[in-house]
């Protein structure tokens, strides 16, 4: 596994990749565009091909994370247009970047029957991919279960992956504190192999492109998106390491795990990824 951290793109694509790799990153993830709202960005395609070229010489692998914004559950309407355009532009810029993908939220309905709110992420993902021919992913991400129950399972991510149009663009992002806040993870001793038991039954490591590795906040099943820094949250360095010993990760050697942890002051993931790295060890 290649572990890193997200880092800024305020210098540009190239520049990002060069500090991941400062910071002992051998993979990283950036926003390929401002995260706080769902505008076309029209890029600098030079400086993308440029990470992508520098990427491939160093071995880093990167992704990349769609605008808080995004919503697949969004109902059919301007917002979908605009939110089907932004993430056509994330995917351009991604792929032009050598990125593994691009990171999207399940998804959250606001509505009163669930079943809509499926089927207007399957509608979604089926409009964004229609005509692409690049090969970044669209990674969806596991939820917390903060404000919707909805994505907190690992059957709701397999099947709507199976229903998609292009199931072979679709993958996963598994998101650590996302899953013990929503009792994805159970907080037993055995969790992650129980996590890790039914992932297999269901396939869905087999679609598995890459992980956030963030401790929580709070206790598992409340439900509340609050990262902490490795083994100084709740589920702590015990999980972390049976986690990050688990054969199946380890038999997928450029898997990106990134940190989204919370840094100190003045200071950077460097430690944390070296941390991160003797976890991976012991």
């Amino acid at each position: 596994m290649k572990v890193g951290s997200h880092v800024s793109t305020r210098g540009g694509y190239l520049e990002a990749a060069k500090t991941a790799m400062k910071l002992g990153g051998a993979s990283f993830q950036y926003f390929p565009k401002n995260p706080r709202g769902l505008s076309v960005k029209t890029f600098n395609r030079k400086d993308a091909e440029l990470c992508a070229s520098f990427c491939k010489e160093h071995g880093l692998v990167s992704i990349a994370h769609t605008p808080y914004p995004t919503n697949l559950a969004v109902e059919e309407g301007e917002l979908r247009r605009v939110t089907i355009a932004s993430l056509r532009n994330d995917l351009e810029i991604a792929d032009t970047c050598g990125s593994v993908g691009i990171i999207v939220h399940f998804g959250k309905y606001k509505g009163s029957d669930p079943l809509q709110g499926y089927k207007n992420i399957i509608q979604c993902i089926d409009e964004v991919l229609s005509g692409y021919a690049g090969r970044a992913l669209m990674l969806i991400e596991n939820q917390a279960g903060e404000g919707s129950r909805m994505g907190t399972t690992l059957e709701e991510l397999v099947q709507i992956r199976s229903l998609c149009a292009y199931p072979e663009l679709v993958g996963f992002c598994l998101d650590t504190c996302h899953a013990y806040a929503s009792g994805l993870w159970p907080s037993s001793q055995d969790g992650w192999v129980e996590l890790e038991d039914k992932a297999h039954k269901l396939g869905y490591f087999a679609s598995l492109r890459a992980i956030h590795l963030n401790d929580s906040m709070y206790p598992g099943g409340a439900c509340k998106d609050r990262h902490a820094m490795i083994g100084q949250g709740e589920i702590g360095e015990d999980r972390f390491s049976q986690l990050l010993r688990s054969k199946v990760l380890v038999q997928q050697p450029d898997l990106p795990v990134v940190l989204e942890t919370p840094v100190p002051k003045g200071a950077t993931h460097a430690t944390e990824i070296r941390y991160v790295k003797e976890l991976m060890q012991k």
